[in-house]
């Protein structure tokens, strides 16, 4: 069974939302920050993916699933991820590239989440659970 439209529709609002926010946190220009941030939004969007399919899952969780999905858009995008970082050091280019691809990898590693979250479901693993 997968995600049924409503989930869909949720995770989507949740996910961009997110992104968005991500978004605005790698405006900064300093190397570094944008990862934090990214690890930062990245945990309360597991958290409410989570409710999403009725679960609930606690905050050292949430990073820890966060860091994962980062870990592993890395692996998939490693030169966007690289670029994000170098790119923040050319003044405003540099401010409008970050962003972008944090806002692509968000989105990427958001659908990573979701996609595991609802397979935790179907499988009723207590991770979802948690807290």
């Amino acid at each position: 069974m997968a995600m049924t439209e409503s989930e869909k529709g949720k995770c989507r609002a949740i996910i961009h939302g997110h992104a968005v926010a991500a978004a605005a946190g790698n405006l900064v220009p300093i190397p570094g920050v944008g990862l934090a941030t990214d690890t930062v939004t990245m945990t309360t969007m597991a958290m409410a993916l989570a409710s999403v399919f009725g679960g609930s899952i606690t905050e050292s969780v949430a990073k820890n699933m966060a860091i994962n999905a980062i870990i592993a858009t890395i692996k998939k995008q490693p030169v966007k991820v690289i670029s994000k970082e170098l790119s923040k050091v050319v003044p405003i280019i540099g401010q409008l590239i970050a962003p972008s691809i944090s806002v692509a990898m968000l989105e990427s590693a958001g659908w990573l989440l979701a996609e595991d979250l609802a397979a935790q479901k179907e499988l009723k693993t207590p991770r979802l659970n948690e807290g």
